[in-house]
């Protein structure tokens, strides 16, 4: 199929036709080609993106918090959810790649499907104003809001933990650092989570200090429901 083809069906695919096809040619442009890209427009889609979906969020959740509409803002922006979305557009047939990254698989990398989403979302706004843009972003994100994701599901695991402690009139756990291992650019963290009152010591390892918390709490956090019969 040629590139006519596979730009009609993008066209289709978004209920929008551009006034200006230039707009959605210098969207569909990375980097590799060239200085004329999409980055610019990529960072224009980028905030117009989060602030949709903070408003639709804002209008359809007034029973939330702040940190809460936030925590279900970034489950539903984020470079997974963006690639998804170009992957059911088949995007990446459309996007124009320098050839060292279409003989690296360019086309298919989350990366780069996430980015070419916010640069349409960028070319549409320049083509026919924010309504149009917020018209396209809601479309796309309808069946994502529709279905918000559970609350305490997005909490990392050190809140989740801490919250169950406190809830319990529980001290906080206290984490340390066993052991880092490894080169500068390639470590390894091992981590303790102690919760001395319970007697509920839990390790684990990650390529950052953050993350081998993550994950030590997340053990814990399984012991202590089974410790307290939650």
């Amino acid at each position: 199929m040629d590139q006519n083809r596979h730009l009609s069906r993008l066209v289709t695919r978004l209920e929008y036709s551009f006034k200006d096809t230039d707009l959605l040619d210098e969207a569909l442009t990375h980097r590799s080609i060239g200085s004329h890209n999409n980055e610019r427009l990529e960072f224009l889609g980028d905030g117009i993106l989060n602030f949709v979906i903070a408003d639709a969020l804002f209008r359809q959740r007034p029973d939330l918090r702040e940190g809460d509409l936030s925590r279900l803002r970034a489950s539903l922006v984020n470079g997974e959810t963006l690639a998804e979305i170009a992957r059911d557009l088949n995007l990446g047939d459309c996007i124009k790649l320098g050839a060292g990254e279409l003989k690296s698989g360019g086309f298919r990398r989350s990366s780069i499907l996430a980015d070419a989403v916010e640069s349409i979302l960028g070319a549409v706004y320049c083509d026919s104003g924010f309504d149009a843009c917020q018209a396209l972003i809601l479309r796309l994100f309808d069946d994502k809001l529709k279905h918000l994701p559970d609350l305490d599901s997005l909490k990392d695991p050190k809140t989740r933990l801490q919250e169950l402690l406190q809830s319990r009139r529980l001290s906080i756990p206290v984490y340390e650092v066993l052991s880092v291992s490894g080169k500068a650019h390639n470590q390894m963290f091992k981590v303790r989570c102690n919760i001395e009152e319970i007697n509920c010591v839990t390790q684990a390892e990650g390529g950052s200090r953050r993350k081998a918390e993550q994950l030590a709490a997340k053990a814990a956090y399984q012991q202590v429901k089974q410790k307290l019969n939650v």
